[in-house]
């Protein structure tokens, strides 16, 4: 299936990938619990055996963040949204087993040098040695992809089994302190607890910030400004919204349109929502308020002759065009000017520049006495939303009357 509308392949990807690394991540604990526990058993080292029941509970976190990404994508009448949150309610739980592993290697390492069997120590190292790696490499191409999906459960999932890596780290330290008498591991125990538990503490954060419906980044709104600005119908912007779920995005925007037609600043509005959903990833939901551009004045235009009193038969070959602005509220001119035509030698296209020529000059309203439709100036008009009305009036005096009088 091609990428479409919105880029929703992307986001179908992203969630089977989620599932798969969430069990790629749970093959992982159980081979570190399994190496871990085997190495305690070889060794005698009570820290070792601390260490597997701390992997064990990553086993349990992985577990969870796999349920949570199963659960996530789910909608209901219930929860219409979908379960998106969930993904960031499993972060917050992770970074609570973060917090557990850091008291955890704390109690362990302080404790755990009892039965050390002197011997046998250099395979547990190596052991240990081996995890590390194994830890370091798995984390780190999690951390990757969660990071690229934008899935927060994978990546506070790569940040806790970073701890297990550290925790480990820390054991290898207690384990060459014991060979050689030297009691390294107390210090090193409490540098890696701080260390895990700042690590935990962002994962925390970050979770109740979405949790609570806090703001998306501004980077984000920025971009998604820049895009809603770039529709030249877009007359401003009264307020942008985001906020996070999961790893999605939900972006409200209340914006004054320069249309009148409803059916066209809907056509609008759904326009900009493609492209936002296009060139901003995981954004699931955007909803659009729309309201019309209240004009305060209206430019009106009456193609003249030559005497600048006598309306034109003609539209793209009349001699003058006289603009005049009108006040909405009460109908007073404002202001008002005759203008030559610059196209009257044109061969080819005439009414069609003039039309466009007109729309710059700020040209919402024609006065015509010829219907114009199925032409070059109707389709130009049409698309700029300028109203074209007709007349049987003949001089300038009374098209302006009834230009006073149109709703």
């Amino acid at each position: 299936m091609v990428i479409s509308y919105g880029g929703r392949k992307l986001v179908i990807r992203s969630v089977e990938e989620s599932e798969r690394i969430g069990f790629y991540s749970i093959g992982i604990n159980i081979l570190l619990v399994g190496i871990k526990f085997s190495l305690a058993v070889f060794s005698g080292s009570i820290a070792l055996v601390a260490d597997a029941i701390h992997s064990l509970s990553d086993l349990v976190s992985s577990a969870t963040v796999l349920v949570g990404i199963k659960i996530s994508k789910r909608k209901s009448k219930i929860f219409p949204y979908g379960l998106y949150k969930v993904e960031n309610l499993v972060s917050l739980v992770s970074s609570l087993f973060i917090f557990f592993a850091g008291y955890e290697i704390a109690v362990s390492v302080f404790s755990g040098e009892q039965g050390l069997n002197i011997g046998r120590l250099p395979v547990a190292l190596a052991g240990v040695v081996l995890t590390i790696l194994i830890a370091f490499t798995f984390s780190r191409y999690e951390l990757r992809r969660g990071s690229k999906i934008g899935s927060p459960s994978l990546i506070a999932d790569a940040q806790h089994i970073k701890t297990d890596m550290l925790s480990s780290g820390v054991i290898f330290f207690g384990l060459l302190g014991g060979l050689f008498r030297l009691p390294l591991d107390r210090v090193a125990a409490l540098v890696m607890v701080f260390f895990i538990g700042k690590a935990g503490l962002v994962i925390f954060l970050d979770a109740i910030r979405v949790l609570l419906d806090a703001s998306v980044d501004f980077e984000t709104l920025d971009r998604v400004k820049s895009i809603i600005l770039e529709d030249h119908k877009v007359g401003k912007i009264n307020a942008l919204w985001g906020r996070n779920s999961g790893r999605f995005k939900f972006i409200e925007a209340d914006i004054v349109l320069k249309v009148h037609d409803l059916a066209r600043a809907h056509a609008i509005s759904r326009r900009i929502e493609g492209e936002i959903k296009k060139r901003v990833s995981n954004v699931d939901h955007i909803l659009i308020h729309y309201e019309p551009q209240k004009r305060e004045t209206r430019t009106c235009v009456i193609p003249l002759a030559d005497d600048k009193r006598t309306i034109s038969d003609h539209f793209g070959d009349a001699p003058y065009f006289y603009l005049v602005t009108l006040r909405e509220s009460d109908g007073t001119i404002s202001e008002e000017k005759f203008l030559h035509n610059p196209f009257l030698q044109e061969e080819k296209g005439k009414g069609i520049k003039v039309s466009e020529w007109l729309i710059q000059q700020g040209g919402d309203t024609v006065l015509t006495r010829r219907d114009f439709k199925g032409k070059g100036p109707s389709y130009v008009f049409s698309d700029a939303e300028v109203d074209v009305h007709l007349t049987e009036s003949t001089s300038l005096e009374e098209a302006v009357q009834q230009m006073k009088r149109l709703p």
